[in-house]
């Protein structure tokens, strides 16, 4: 039996193309407890259960869609009360309950707190499964008589219909039921491809609803009992392949056992960070669990995906940016990615996905929506600057491994990347790398700053396309340096000059474009590739980043950034405070990221900016300790930090997500002043800075040029200067100290 659903005509939906990547209109998940093992994750408030109805981003996502959205326990039919929560390793949570006071008809009273109730629930992505065991213990001295219900709802939704972007379901959900001791939900989908749930319950419940399952239970005092759950997911062609695909009840036992083992190894394998701060050991574990969690796979290759719930794909900046924040801990990610977006990259023009030759990928969706076309994420094109960090991702690995293999793999890659950027990306004829709309779909704006809203005015006016972003700029700068060198170490001196050329050109314009001399800092972008939009915002920090700024001109955009309408205490924000579209809550308008925080605090080093930089780093750590586990959101609101207070959660701000759980592990090695040069088997440490709450630091296992260092920085005392001695080197690497 199917429920009735709007018929699909196969057009694309219009509304949506002009909303991609907006704002989740969903309750607030700041809370959520979130468990992933490769493409299979979990959310869930803090109490365990899932509303059964209400929009909310919680519940148990797979390939873009959300098969399970309702989740109910209720103890003689009231909620229990949350105690604690966490879900620490990363692919399995524990959920502490207990009971209100509440009465079954003819027994006595239970007061409250009498029953412990312990949920932990494992997710598997290889088996494809979401396992969990309630304990529940009578601790009072009498026995006690209750009913534990539970009740389920899955609507296979899109993710894009979880975020409110899209409305018609264009498969059939068919009639749930039990098929044996299996409680059964299908969809049919549109795609060809059929998405079932199986819930398997153990022991037998009492009572089997359509919809859920009862136990009517009585424990002695002290007694407790055990109910195992397997959620078993399938995503086949077949309907016959998917009953097949849940009516096998999942081992719980040897998922566990599996998934401790590739934690520990993944774990083992990467460079180690320790330092005499308990709380910088803190945050950079949660950091490295959560990069771990975020792991995941495509056509046999990692990524990083870009965050849950919203963003478990691959994104081309988001993907790239965190494998550049993660090489000197784990660079071998990076050139997974590299071929991950190589192999994806585009080939023709295409408006409705805003496909263009040598173009690097935006987004790429799985889903129904995305299979049918009903959203142009297949993948989807609207960005401006993946192409560029595809080109430094490159460049910076390079320059870890020492190793020209992959560049010469890449080879046809890179000239189209580098050959969109110079024709396709110039829309102003001006020599920008520059966004339009030339088709009237897809996002407003296609800079990491990607809400309708962001690039603006002094009066707070919308700046319109073509629009050359501040830091696209930098980065097309720093990518032209960067392959130059590549293609010289290749044997091809006339094309790295010609690349030299063309940057020290852009480097040129970019300066007299950009740089605002009555503000002391660069414009936030140039709007027809003229007029400049002579706004103070973050953007203009990455230019420091990739080094396009002038000395003179990184002192002073250092200042301006650090001044107190732009750093909250908590770090920088996204807009500075007096522009007229500031808002600490809008999404990029005034805002605290950590990544861009990451980056600006890069740039200062690079500079010679030690102290700020240092400074961002301590606001960022000082920021993690009040968030739960150690974990740095997405992003938090901009509001000025004072005596006592707390930074004030962002209410749908993805956790994990990628390039935050890099930034502080990426700030923490640039400050220590670690740069790679791994074609000459060397690695220099220049100017090592230590953070003031950090005395003594040890990083054991960082690699570059297949061979590894121990290194143990020293602080003695009050003292500035911090030591460095090298513990061991296994390999052939040249270590330097540079003061």
């Amino acid at each position: 039996m199917r429920t009735d659903h709007p018929a699909f005509d196969g057009d694309p939906d219009e509304d949506l193309l002009q909303a991609i990547r907006a704002k989740p209109a969903v309750a607030p998940i700041a809370d959520a407890v979130v468990v992933k093992d490769g493409e299979l994750f979990f959310l869930c408030p803090p109490s365990g259960s899932i509303p059964l109805s209400g929009a909310h981003g919680f519940g148990l996502f797979y390939h873009d869609c959300r098969y399970l959205n309702g989740y109910d326990l209720r103890l003689s039919g009231l909620s229990a009360t949350a105690l604690a929560a966490n879900a620490a390793i990363g692919f399995e949570a524990e959920i502490q309950l207990t009971n209100p006071e509440f009465e079954v008809a003819g027994s006595p009273v239970i007061p409250r707190e009498t029953l412990g109730i312990q949920w932990t629930r494992l997710v598997d992505g290889v088996g494809l499964a979401l396992h969990d065991r309630i304990t529940i213990q009578n601790f009072g001295l009498d026995p006690a008589a209750f009913s534990i219900s539970l009740a389920f709802r899955a609507d296979f939704e899109d993710i894009f219909q979880v975020r409110g972007l899209h409305t018609a379901r264009p498969g059939h959900l068919h009639r749930a039921g039990w098929h044996g001791k299996v409680l059964g939900f299908t969809y049919e989908g549109a795609d060809g491809l059929w998405r079932a749930l199986g819930v398997h319950l153990t022991p037998t419940p009492t009572v089997r609803r359509r919809l859920g399952a009862r136990y009517a239970l009585s424990l002695g005092a002290r007694e407790r009992i055990t109910i195992d759950l397997s959620l078993a997911l399938a995503e086949t062609a077949t309907e016959d392949q998917a009953a097949a695909g849940i009516a096998v009840r999942p081992d719980r036992q040897r998922v566990s056992h599996l998934q401790r083992r590739s934690a520990r190894q993944w774990t083992a394998g990467q460079t180690q960070l320790r330092s005499d701060s308990p709380l910088l050991n803190n945050v950079v574990e949660r950091s490295l669990r959560d990069l771990r969690m975020l792991r995941s796979g495509a056509a046999g290759r990692e990524y990083f995906s870009a965050g849950l719930p919203w963003y478990a794909a691959l994104f081309g900046r988001d993907s790239a940016i965190t494998a550049i924040e993660t090489l000197a801990f784990d660079p071998a990610i990076a050139a997974e990615t590299l071929r991950l977006l190589a192999a994806r990259q585009g080939q023709v023009t295409d408006a409705f996905r805003e496909e263009e030759p040598g173009k690097i990928l935006h987004e790429m969706r799985v889903g129904e929506l995305a299979h049918l076309g009903l959203v142009p994420h297949a993948p989807y094109f609207g960005t401006v600057d993946a192409t560029p960090l595809f080109l430094l991702l490159l460049g910076h690995h390079a320059a870890w491994t020492g190793d020209l293999a992959l560049f010469r793999e890449l080879r046809e890659p890179v000239d189209l990347a580098l050959r969109w950027l110079d024709r396709w990306a110039d829309r102003s004829g001006r020599g920008w790398v520059e966004y339009g709309r030339p088709t009237g779909h897809g996002l407003t704006n296609e800079g990491w700053k990607d809400s309708p809203d962001c690039i603006m005015h002094e009066d707070g006016t919308l700046a319109n396309p073509p629009i050359a972003l501040v830091e696209v700029q930098a980065y097309a700068w720093q990518a032209k340096i960067l392959i130059a060198d590549l293609f010289r170490r290749d044997h091809d001196a006339a094309r790295a000059d010609a690349l030299r050329r063309e940057a020290d050109d852009l480097r040129e314009r970019f300066e007299r474009a950009f740089w605002m001399d009555d503000r002391g800092c660069y414009a936030l972008a140039l709007e027809g590739g003229e007029r400049a939009c002579r706004v103070i915002a973050s953007n203009a920090g990455h230019a420091l980043w990739t080094g396009i700024a002038t000395p003179d001109h990184a002192a002073a955009t250092t200042r301006r950034l650090m001044a107190r309408d732009m750093f909250s205490g908590w770090g920088i924000r996204t807009l500075s405070a007096h522009e007229r579209r500031y808002n600490p809550i809008g999404y990029h308008l005034g805002t605290v990221w950590p990544h861009d925080n990451a980056m600006i605090g890069m740039g200062f080093r690079r500079y010679g900016f030690d102290e700020p930089a240092a400074q961002v780093l301590t606001s960022l750590i000082e920021a993690a300790d009040h968030f739960p586990h150690h974990r740095l959101p997405e992003l938090f609101a901009g509001f000025a930090r004072a005596d006592g207070d707390a930074p004030v959660s962002y209410p749908v701000a993805c956790h994990p997500q990628a390039w935050s759980a890099a930034s502080v592990p990426y700030l923490v090695a640039g400050l220590l002043g670690l740069e790679p040069d791994g074609f000459g088997h060397r690695l220099r440490v220049i100017r090592p800075v230590l953070p003031a709450f950090v005395h003594e630091l040890e990083m054991r296992g960082l690699t570059v040029a297949n061979a590894q260092a121990d290194l143990r920085f020293e602080r003695p005392g009050s003292a500035a200067a911090v030591r460095v001695r090298v513990l061991d080197v296994r390999g052939d690497l040249d270590v330097s100290i540079e003061a």
